[in-house]
């Protein structure tokens, strides 16, 4: 896709990672030609609408003009449709008048906390992906991590009582790791999963450190298959990330 987006200019730019759910999976529906495979639907709601000053991090670690799917370069192995990324840049961008907005997707779906840590792919390709993304840009910075993830960790008690101490884990490494110790983390309590989802769910609502939130998904609505959120449910996700980055995170500019 064509951009007459400066790839240059300053931008307010945001790490979107976790599993399917971050990815997206909105819109992806049965391909009943072909009976196999799941494909997108390509229904973008107009609160996801492309902008030219919303950019996109390539798995080729190119910046893009952004649109949805977000995800599609980066969870190769299923189809990916909306998530919360575009939604949620669309409102923030208001608020960042004159700067461009930089999304970097990094979620790969079906994946547990445990491959999420420091030395294994997904962890190291995220961190790679972040200080790549702000690397030649003056004046650039990263703003937030917007992570969701943990319905892979609810169908083992083990897992979900480790789910706490795994997290926290995470966000002290990647704060390292990014040289940014006060990176805001805006994590989603899980709205689907397995018998351990409650222990996953008090886990994340229990982290208790600076600059991290925690965004409730319980109650959006899910597709048939209990699991993903529907397009609409996305679509209000991405709108509740953006309320809880602005309330907290983005200083007053008025």
């Amino acid at each position: 896709m064509e951009t007459n987006s400066d790839p240059n200019q300053k931008k307010h730019i945001f790490i979107l990672s976790g599993q399917s759910n971050m990815a997206g999976r909105g819109g992806v529906i049965k391909d009943h030609h072909h009976h196999l495979h799941p494909i997108w639907d390509g229904v973008v709601p107009p609160e996801c609408h492309p902008d030219p000053s919303i950019l996109r991090f390539s798995a080729a670690l190119q910046w893009e003009q952004a649109h949805d799917p977000l995800h599609a370069d980066i969870d190769t192995k299923k189809p990916c449709g909306v998530g919360p990324g575009m939604s949620f840049a669309n409102i923030v961008r208001e608020r960042v008048a004159g700067d461009a907005l930089g999304l970097v997707p990094c979620a790969v779906g079906g994946t547990a906390i445990k491959e999420w840590a420091r030395g294994e792919e997904l962890y190291e390709n995220m961190v790679k992906r972040a200080k790549e993304s702000v690397k030649e840009d003056e004046g650039s910075e990263i703003k937030a991590l917007l992570w969701f993830q943990g319905e892979s960790d609810t169908s083992s008690k083990h897992d979900a009582e480790a789910y706490k101490v795994n997290m926290e884990t995470l966000i002290d490494n990647v704060r390292q790791d990014l040289n940014l110790p006060s990176l805001p983390i805006i994590q989603v309590a899980i709205a689907s999963g397995g018998e351990y989802i409650e222990k996953v769910r008090e886990a994340q609502k229990a982290i208790d450190l600076p600059n991290v939130i925690c965004v409730d998904a319980k109650g959006l609505q899910l597709k048939e298959d209990n699991l993903h959120l529907t397009t609409e449910a996305q679509v209000l996700l991405g709108q509740m990330l953006a309320e809880a980055y602005l309330t907290h995170f983005e200083a007053c500019t008025i």
